[in-house]
């Protein structure tokens, strides 16, 4: 059902849920909001009651852990000043690549991808820039492998003797990203030694390299540890934030009554100049759409929690050894909750906050998941996102190129696979 959704385009209607995840979809009419499927002698408690689903992610009695452990993130955005002149730096230079197109069509899915990883890359690594895009081209293709093997099912046993194709390749890069890692491990030790005692710098590297050298064993990571940092990393600061970014500048596109209503907040909030970090949080009109962008088009598609030992969830027992798969399409695309235009793009569903919106039911809007495990990642992303957005309708208008094919499908959350391309006008050319 998935393959022969995604293999094909649609027409532009945003019903995301029964195209990403058909699966999902037709199982929920069948077997309600809540329900058992199987990934091999696997057990997984699809949830996509609001109520359960609040109840899951806040995971006050540590119940339903993440299977990865705990983000260093926090650490290294600290400081959100630095973070924030990196972003329009790098934002200044994607509008200046853009003069080129003034006029004419632009694929800004690609602007986008190429902004958000130099945004972390930037962010993260500092000086060894060139040997980060490395890493993240490689965490790329095991994304793109892990996807493409997402449903394969095999005996473990054979799997460990047997390997196809992809376990071979992916092998060979999760060897090469290790390789890589200790590579810039190394250059950055030595620069250390050079410089003052345990002088390993502020970016991300130099957190996770203090954090493996911890005397604390409760704090000290492990090599591994720190390639899996990388992962959830390069996830949280550039996918989410280029598939947010890419499907609130297509709604805009559409929707040119929107564009202009933010356009105008911009304008008379930063007037030309460029945003400030507390000037970000005062766009109440940007922070609708963007909301209802993140409700169409989630830029996570499945949120998977583990059951290490039995608990009960609502009026359901779940047992021990158990996953629970949360996938947000479908509680943010839930008729019951938004009503029976569910699938049409309306901010103003978002004017009175979350909590109006989704009817108390805060379960249902989860785009970054929900509690304390979400915000580093959703800051970040939320903010390099308004910036871009800013930036971007101070200088140009846009709308949809009769070239663009509807075509969205899923990697970590929803992506144009063949692209977004708008056409640009700068506004000086607007009064002429």
């Amino acid at each position: 059902m998935r393959d022969e959704s995604i293999n094909s385009s649609m027409e532009l209607s945003h019903q995301m849920f029964s195209r990403i995840q058909p699966h999902y979809y037709l199982w929920r009419k069948l077997h309600g909001k809540n329900y058992i499927s199987w990934l091999g002698p696997r057990p997984r408690l699809v949830v996509t009651e609001p109520q359960l689903v609040k109840e899951i992610l806040n995971n006050k009695d540590e119940m339903y852990p993440k299977p990865e452990f705990e983000s260093y993130m926090i650490k290294l955005f600290g400081d959100g000043l630095v973070t924030t002149k990196v972003m329009i730096t790098r934002v200044e230079m994607m509008l200046g690549r853009w003069r080129q197109y003034e006029n004419k069509e632009i694929d800004v899915w690609k602007e986008f991808k190429q902004l958000t990883s130099d945004v972390i890359s930037r962010t993260s690594f500092g000086s060894s820039y060139s040997e980060a895009q490395d890493i993240f081209d490689m965490i790329m293709e095991l994304l793109i492998l892990a996807s493409q093997n997402s449903f394969e099912v095999r005996i473990p046993l054979i799997k460990k003797f047997i390997k196809t194709k992809d376990d071979i390749e992916s092998d060979k890069l999760e060897q090469r990203l290790r390789e890589s890692i200790l590579k810039m491990i190394r250059k950055r030790e030595e620069e250390a030694k050079m410089a003052e005692p345990d002088s390993h710098g502020s970016d991300f590297l130099g957190v996770l390299l203090k954090a493996n050298q911890d005397p604390n064993k409760s704090n000290k990571i492990s090599i591994n540890d720190i390639v899996d940092e990388y992962k959830t990393f390069y996830i949280a600061g550039q996918e989410t934030t280029s598939a947010a970014l890419n499907w609130t500048i297509f709604l805009l596109a559409i929707h040119i009554d929107w564009q202009e209503k933010v356009r105008k907040e911009v304008l008379e909030l930063f007037g030309r100049r460029n945003p400030t970090l507390n000037e970000i949080n005062k766009l109440k009109i940007m922070n609708m759409v963007v909301n209802e962008t993140l409700r169409l088009y989630a830029p996570v598609t499945n949120l998977l929690r583990e059951v290490p030992k039995g608990s009960k969830l609502g009026k359901l027992l779940a047992p021990a050894r158990m996953d629970i798969l949360i996938p947000p399409l479908a509680v943010h695309h839930d008729p019951d909750i938004w009503g029976e235009d569910v699938h049409l793009f309306k901010p103003e569903r978002f004017a009175e906050g979350v909590a109006k919106a989704t009817k108390g039911n805060i379960g249902a809007f989860v785009p970054f998941s929900l509690g304390p495990r979400n915000c580093v990642g959703m800051n970040f992303a939320m903010t390099e996102t308004k910036i871009a957005l800013s930036m971007i309708l101070q200088r140009y208008s846009f709308t949809l190129s009769p070239n663009y094919v509807h075509s969205p499908v899923v990697l970590i959350g929803v992506i144009p696979k063949k692209g977004l391309q708008i056409t640009l006008q700068a506004l000086e050319d607007q009064s002429s």
